[in-house]
């Protein structure tokens, strides 16, 4: 796959510099979530070509540093509410400004993509929603109702949403731990197609 309308990276390079910023394991997980974005990028006629890059990207910041975010919260004068959040909202959030330092990419539809891939949003384009399902069906997971989350991901993928978003929210709301305000949103936007 060729990249360099949006980042002067070959596959073999970017490959390299995101398995250099993350474990093993992470890396084995984003080469999941672009199997997955790319079948469902077949299904729903997404593009390829950014849904294999919004993928392989998205989990980049992951494993940075808080220091690393609070630095970007600062210098890209963004909502300083979000220093009261963690790795879960800042590494797509504001990841998105480490990727675009790191490898010049300057697409908002990936960037916003990769911002919203575990917050969501009211309202999602068709490549923030098969981020954002792909994430949370890849082959590496392993949880209850997962297998009901791919099924429903290959009928509809406002349903995938909403029912990703309905136990995600279920889950922080069991364990007592607060839930971002985006997320609410996803689930307030998303809760009908269910």
């Amino acid at each position: 796959m060729k990249y360099d309308a949006y980042i002067d990276f070959s596959r073999e390079a970017l490959l390299e510099k995101i398995a250099g910023a993350m474990s093993e394991k992470r890396f084995r997980h984003v080469l999941g979530v672009e199997e997955t974005s790319l079948e469902l990028a077949a299904r729903y006629a997404t593009d390829p070509v950014k849904t294999s890059l919004a993928a392989l990207l998205h989990d980049y910041a992951k494993e940075q540093t808080d220091s690393v975010f609070l630095d970007l919260i600062d210098r890209y004068q963004l909502d300083p509410d979000l220093k009261h959040w963690g790795n879960n909202v800042w590494h797509g959030v504001v990841g998105r400004y480490l990727i675009t330092e790191h490898f010049g990419l300057t697409d908002e539809e990936i960037l916003t993509a990769i911002a919203r891939h575990t917050v969501g949003a009211g309202e999602m384009t068709l490549l923030d929603k098969v981020l954002y399902v792909a994430d949370y069906i890849e082959p590496g997971r392993d949880f209850p109702g997962v297998d009901t989350a791919r099924a429903i991901a290959k009928e509809d993928l406002d349903k995938a949403v909403a029912y990703e978003t309905a136990r995600t929210v279920e889950h922080l709301a069991h364990k007592g731990i607060p839930i971002y305000p985006q997320t609410i949103e996803t689930y307030n936007g998303y809760v009908g197609y269910l």
